[in-house]
């Protein structure tokens, strides 16, 4: 089983969303068994809230329940619990890291480094622009499930 863990800042809008993107994904592909896919915050502020309103409608427009999602900050202990350790951009990056120390088995990266446009995922929360973090949540979490298909289902 590839147990993959989505975080960004808050929990309550791009990590849930990837979350829920690539859960949808794996079940469309008949691959749900073969994943454990979660999402974490690095910081404390918006622990046990919902997905934010914004993200939470996108994801309903495009068909995907997100359920009863409750944010919860990213522990030390997810860096051995998981295979991926997924962020949206680089300063979730460095607060990653912060949580866990050092990355000797090279498990942290951002999401959108497995496609052909690596960066940061803007934050919805200040661009107010859920469209767009949706595309790129949809792009990376595509790109990330072809790479794991490849590297680690083969």
């Amino acid at each position: 089983m590839i147990k993959i863990l989505f975080v960004c800042y808050g929990n309550i809008c791009r990590s849930p969303m990837a979350e829920y993107v690539m859960k949808d994904l794996a079940a469309k592909r008949g691959l749900s068994d073969c994943f454990l896919i979660d999402s974490a915050a690095t910081s404390t502020e918006e622990i046990g809230n919902r997905v934010h309103h914004g993200a939470r409608g996108k994801l309903k427009e495009m068909g995907i329940y997100c359920g009863d999602h409750r944010s919860r900050q990213m522990r030390r202990a997810d860096y051995e619990a998981y295979d991926y350790l997924i962020g949206m951009d680089t300063w979730n990056i460095r607060n990653m890291l912060r949580i866990v120390g050092k990355d000797p088995k090279k498990k942290i990266c951002r999401l959108l480094d497995y496609t052909k446009a690596p960066g940061d995922i803007a934050d919805p929360w200040y661009t107010g622009n859920f469209d767009e973090t949706y595309e790129d949540v949809a792009e990376g979490c595509e790109a990330l499930l072809a790479y794991v298909t490849e590297h680690d289902l083969a």
